[in-house]
């Protein structure tokens, strides 16, 4: 890293909204695990005093339902209204390569050339919940970048993969009709985690009765929201909009609800509350990573297979063992 870029020169000019600028700090924080190296913490203490100033929206959902096209349209829709838009979509990763699939993201080239649009792809590289582990890091260049709205597009997710909502200041959870069970899967797993819902390809059959099942599914348990979490139903109601996102209809109507939902969670204090969340959570996934790496680096000195053939000789019980290699980590991370 000592040949690296001048770091507080990369901030400046980032924070001027400069692309190239923009894209080599989000390149640093993708590249970094867990925080260790000294320049990227760098960047973070520059960055954080000029953050909080993003919208940030999540968009979620099984995969299939178009939430390119619509990410793409709410970017258009937004920047009729002069804002600038940030856009991070979290692809599937190489088997190869480790990098996003999607790469340069085709589907959204059309923005590629306005100065009020950056754009970045990138790859889970076996991370699950639908992100990139350094989704939070990138997202903090972003929001000290100067972007009004930052979209959080997931890879499609299935009952488990709903990290997002702990990333996001509104979270929107898209379906289409004709997915067979997704209501159901939805109704287990990602359902629970939305602020406003979509249902795109409106236009197609069977896209009524999809509007009406999630109506009917958030109506239930409504009167008995939790008093002290507003946003999972003590007064948020959340709002079910259609679209057809290839062709533009409805992308208004869900840029409006959006800053509904912005305008409400600023009002009820929600919003701090879940960007306290974020800190928490972004605190505990740094320092996990490095106990994680910690321990690769024990495995590779011989701690770990020693400790594994005394368990494998029956001269340690496995408990006794993971005492052990904790110790160990602890020491090494002083």
């Amino acid at each position: 890293m000592g040949s690296g870029p001048d770091l507080p020169e990369l901030v400046r000019r980032a924070r001027k909204g400069e692309p190239l600028a923009v894209s080599r700090l989000i390149s640093l924080v993708d590249t970094d695990r867990g925080g260790r190296h000294d320049r990227l913490r760098e960047v973070a203490a520059a960055l954080a005093p000029h953050t909080g100033h993003a919208h940030v929206v999540g968009l979620t959902g099984p995969p299939g339902v178009g939430k390119s096209t619509t990410t793409s349209a709410l970017v258009a829709a937004l920047r009729k209204q002069n804002r600038t838009v940030g856009v991070l979509a979290v692809d599937p990763s190489s088997p190869f390569s480790g990098g996003a699939l999607l790469g340069d993201r085709v589907r959204m080239s059309e923005h590629a050339t306005d100065d009020g649009v950056f754009i970045r792809s990138m790859a889970t590289r076996g991370h699950l919940g639908g992100l990139a582990w350094a989704t939070p890091q990138a997202l903090r260049v972003l929001d000290a970048a100067g972007f009004d709205v930052v979209l959080v597009e997931t890879v499609g997710v299935g009952q488990s993969e709903i990290d997002v909502v702990a990333l996001a200041d509104t979270t929107v959870v898209m379906l289409a009709p004709g997915m067979g069970d997704g209501i159901q899967a939805a109704k287990a797993g990602i359902l629970e985690i939305g602020d406003l819902f979509v249902v795109n390809k409106a236009d197609r059959d069977g896209a009524a009765q999809t509007v009406r099942d999630l109506r009917h599914m958030l109506s239930l348990g409504r009167e008995d929201g939790n008093p002290e979490d507003p946003g999972a139903g003590g007064g948020w109601r959340p709002a079910v909009v259609r679209t057809v996102a290839s062709r533009g209809d409805g992308v208004d109507q869900l840029v409006a609800e959006l800053d509904r939902h912005r305008t409400w969670i600023d009002e009820h204090g929600v919003r701090e509350r879940r960007r306290r969340d974020r800190a928490a959570a972004e605190i505990e996934a740094i320092a996990l990573e490095r106990v994680r790496v910690r321990f690769g680096d024990l495995r590779g000195r011989g701690a770990l297979p020693d400790l594994a053939a005394r368990v494998a000789g029956r001269e340690l019980d496995p408990y006794a063992a993971a005492d052990e290699l904790e110790q160990a980590a602890g020491a090494a991370l002083r």
